[in-house]
């Protein structure tokens, strides 16, 4: 009968060290994925920026002056970009806010922190919004999370009176039915 329970542990045995290989690879495949992860909200940031400077850019700042005479020795340098086509196309911008203007004008990202900060009772940091929106607390999301946070500001939607603390803008709730 000893030879049984020699079988059975060794293949307990072989059992436990296939569970130790994938809980490895499991670790190692998690690890890639968030890198990924952080590769993606880089590209999104990078390519809203990217809009919003495009965006804002007056449109002789990127024209060419067709005919203009300069002399030789104040010829610019080309620039890699120069030319640039300034139409961007399936690009979600923040739209600066205007009165009437609610919070579904803004890409869905943008919505729910405008969302989150105008539930919370008071002022609240980036790290207290990043959750809410189903985000997990690392600090690229947190990061992330708080340059969109500025963002709104710029454009009006939220106010940082002191930093890193963010309410809905005042004005906004000026120009609300429901305003306190």
């Amino acid at each position: 009968m000893g030879s049984l329970f020699e079988e059975l542990e060794a293949r307990e045995a072989a059992a436990l060290h296939r569970v130790e290989e994938l809980e490895a690879e499991a670790v190692a495949l998690a690890r890639r994925l968030e890198l990924a992860r952080e590769g993606l909200v880089r590209l999104r940031i990078a390519r809203e920026t990217v809009a919003e400077v495009l965006a804002e850019m007056p449109p002789e700042a990127s024209a060419a002056t067709a005919g203009a005479e300069r002399p030789a020795e104040a010829e610019p340098v080309a620039s890699a970009y120069a030319g640039a086509e300034r139409q961007v196309v399936g690009v979600l911008t923040v739209p600066r806010w205007q009165p009437g203007m609610k919070a579904d004008a803004l890409p869905r990202d943008y919505r729910d922190i405008v969302e989150v900060v105008a539930d919370a009772p008071g002022p609240v940091r980036a790290k207290q919004v990043v959750p809410r929106i189903g985000l997990p607390a690392e600090a690229g999301k947190i990061e992330g999370t708080r340059s969109k946070m500025k963002r709104l500001v710029e454009r009006g939607w939220l106010d940082e009176d002191t930093p890193g603390l963010f309410t809905v803008a005042r004005r906004r709730l000026a120009g609300s039915p429901n305003s306190r």
